[in-house]
């Protein structure tokens, strides 16, 4: 790879590590070209990109975005999942696709400036996703409201009662 070449790569890695909602990194040695396209087109539908990357050009990138730590992951094969989307959506398909593929090993995970273990980026795939989470906040929030209309109902509906009896009491009379 010529000099320029590198220099491009490590630019645009060095962005998209900059701005990302979360990094995992994977060892995927052994796994073939059709099992690592197969991943990518699972992770593209939830805005994921999942790059080859040569770890000294992954290392001068995340210097340059000042994640030195992050760094001591890029060893052996490696290849990394960069989430523009829901990290919880991307951590999931990754998760599910180890279950399916031994081969694929999750080294480590990035959210935000926060180095994750492994064990922590299964953590973050058992979470429910983000549209889940807003419906039960949203959820908890309406239960009080509902809660008080109900009651302001049950105060309208025992009057219609009452009336309801007193107009079959006339009814019987009659």
């Amino acid at each position: 790879m010529a000099k320029l070449a590198k220099e491009q790569v490590v630019q645009e890695l060095t962005e998209k590590m900059k701005h990302n909602n979360g990094v995992i990194v994977t060892q995927y040695q052994g796994m073939t070209v059709v099992e690592l396209s197969e991943l990518r087109s699972k992770l593209r539908a939830h805005k994921c990109e999942y790059t080859i990357v040569k770890n000294t050009l992954g290392a001068i990138a995340l210097k340059n975005a000042g994640l030195e730590s992050f760094a001591q992951f890029f060893e052996g094969p490696t290849a990394i999942a960069i989430e523009n989307g829901d990290p919880v959506a991307s951590a999931k398909v990754i998760i599910d696709f180890t279950k399916e593929h031994a081969k694929l090993k999750i080294k480590a995970g990035l959210l935000g400036a926060r180095v994750l273990t492994a064990a922590d980026v299964k953590a973050l795939a058992a979470l429910p996703s983000r549209e889940v989470l807003i419906a039960q906040i949203l959820g908890t929030l309406q239960a009080p409201i509902a809660n008080f209309a109900n009651v302001l109902q049950g105060t309208i509906r025992k009057f219609v009662y009452v009336l309801d009896a007193v107009q079959k009491q006339q009814a019987q009379k009659a």
